[in-house]
Parts: structure tokens; C-alpha cells; sequence
């Protein structure tokens, strides 16, 4: 990524809460010579490691005029909730997280003017103490969600190629979101039931255990009017394997340091989804609930 300083962006940006993704952001960004600010349920400044370079983040001040919200998907609502008394009349919001994009409870809460975005990556990364890696070059995939980001497309496209980028501009996010959903529906669950990374999921014993589960997605993706190729999607999943294989799935750590995991927002969609259509999902099902107890024993 090039550090040399962009132009005076027409947005200065925020990034809520300091996980790993998140901070990869704002890392990038500061990196980059952009302004960045934290905005932290309790408010302190932070120091990070990126790169083998110290960097400090400061707490937020209202107004905020644009906002990176890259947390849980169940934690989406009270997270924009909090933020509300301090947006400006115009800020432009951009939700990222795993499963599918659900909006509908936080457009109606937004102004008019209020953009609001919805961001897909493929980024990897990892938090250890104050030490953050970026663990997985990817990409991301981008959509407006109302008129008032429509309005904003150059700045945030921007933005986010810089944080998070190379960026896909779209008008369409779910198509994306369905495909990564059939990766996430792979491979979190099975990393976080084995506690394993993702790389040893290549091994032959977890294939019977990959093709149940992508046949199942596949078979609600289509009836849900978003069709997937199972032989494409399968080697998607093998590829990410591979690719990722020294990585911890977000669920695996989720796990591993007793927090709440998204399983209901990736395979627990898949049985809410399939039931709506009729079609049995025996494996997500199984999949879900094992989640569910290993996490309420956590």
C-alpha cells in the first residue's frame, strides 16, 4: 500500500470498537496519512504494534462525520444506537461483518441524509495483546444501502479502498454475501468444534463434513433466488483453505477467548432460511447447535 499522503479526504473517519479487522483499518488508514479516530464503549486512547510500527489512536469526538462498524453482526444495533447523539446531520455509516447484512432495523433509525453502507472482506487479521497482524491479503466488496451514501459513492469507495481495499463497488451486495456466507459456513464452524486453523481442514477426514454442508447451502441459496455452483464454491472453499491455512477463524478465537460467536448470522441463517423454503438442513442444524453448547459452556 503506498504511504505517501492522499489529498485532504472530504471525510474524516471513525472506526468503532478494537478488533482485529477493525484495527487493521484504522492502521491502514493512519498509515496512509488519513485522520482516524476510536470510538470505544469506554473511551480511552489506544496503542497498537502494526507492522512492527507503534501507533496511537485517539477517542472520538462528535461529530462524526463517517464511520467504520466493523463488529459482531448481533452487536450492529446497540453499536449504531450509541453512536446516534453523536453522528452529523449527513454522516455516512459503513456495517461490516460475517453472515448476512441485516439492515432493516438500522435504516429506520438513520436521517435522510445519513448514509448508510454495507462492506464484505476477505481480510485477515489477527489481535494478540497490543499487537496487531494482518494475517490475509484480501479484498472487499462495497454497496450503498439508501440514497444519501449514493450521494457519497467516490469519498467512501476512497476510504475504504484505503482501509480495506482493493474495494468492488456494487449496487448489489447480496450475491457476494451468499458466497461468502457458503466459505464462513465451512469454515468457522468446523475450526471452532476442533479448534484447530483453518489449514488443517484440508485434511480428507473433514471433506464428507465440507460437502454436507455446501450442499445444504447450496440448496438455500438457490431457493432464496441467489443460485451457487457447488463445484465453484467448493473449490473457493478449498482455496481459502489453503490460502488461510496458518489463520484462526474469527469463531475459533470467538471460542477461544469465551465470547459470543456468530453462528446465528452464518450457519444459523442457512436453518432459518431453509425453513422458510421447506428444505432440510439436518448438517447446519447439527452444526449450529454444537456451537451454541460449546459456547454456552465457555
Amino acid at each position: 500500500m503506498a504511504q505517501n499522503s492522499p489529498p485532504q479526504p472530504a471525510l474524516s473517519w471513525t472506526v468503532v470498537g478494537q478488533g482485529a479487522i477493525g484495527l487493521l483499518a484504522a492502521s491502514r488508514f493512519k498509515l496512509a496519512g488519513w485522520p482516524v479516530q476510536l470510538w470505544l464503549r469506554q473511551p480511552a486512547p489506544v496503542d497498537i504494534c502494526f507492522n512492527q510500527q507503534p501507533l496511537h489512536f485517539a477517542c472520538a469526538t462528535a461529530p462524526i462525520t463517517a464511520v467504520l462498524i466493523p463488529v459482531k453482526s448481533y452487536a450492529v444495533p446497540a453499536a449504531v444506537q450509541a453512536l446516534l447523539p453523536a453522528l452529523a446531520a449527513d454522516a455516512q455509516l459503513v456495517l461490516s461483518h460475517n453472515g448476512m447484512a441485516a439492515t432493516e432495523h438500522i435504516l429506520p433509525l438513520l436521517s435522510p441524509a445519513q448514509g448508510l453502507w454495507f462492506l464484505t472482506t476477505t481480510h485477515g487479521a489477527l489481535k494478540q495483546g497490543a499487537t496487531v497482524h494482518h494475517t490475509g491479503q484480501g479484498q472487499s466488496v462495497l454497496a450503498p444501502l439508501n440514497p444519501a451514501a449514493k450521494n457519497q459513492l467516490l469519498a467512501v469507495q476512497q476510504a475504504m479502498d484505503i482501509a480495506l481495499g482493493p474495494v468492488t463497488l456494487t449496487d448489489n451486495i447480496l450475491p457476494f454475501l451468499w458466497h461468502k456466507l457458503a466459505i464462513n459456513a465451512v469454515i468457522n464452524p468446523l475450526t471452532a468444534l476442533n479448534n484447530c486453523s483453518n489449514g488443517e481442514l484440508a485434511k480428507e477426514q473433514y471433506q464428507p463434513q465440507i460437502s454436507q454442508i455446501l450442499t445444504e447451502v447450496c440448496q438455500v441459496a438457490a431457493a432464496a433466488g441467489y443460485p451457487l455452483q457447488y463445484a465453484q464454491i467448493l473449490e473457493k472453499v478449498q482455496q481459502v483453505i489453503q490460502s488461510t491455512a496458518a489463520n484462526f477463524s474469527s469463531m475459533q478465537q470467538d471460542i477461544a477467548h469465551r465470547r459470543r460467536t456468530e453462528i446465528d448470522a452464518i450457519n444459523g441463517y442457512i436453518v432459518t432460511q431453509a425453513a422458510l423454503y421447506n428444505i432440510d438442513v439436518p448438517y447446519n442444524i447439527e452444526l449450529t447447535q454444537q456451537v451454541l453448547q460449546l459456547q454456552h459452556r465457555a
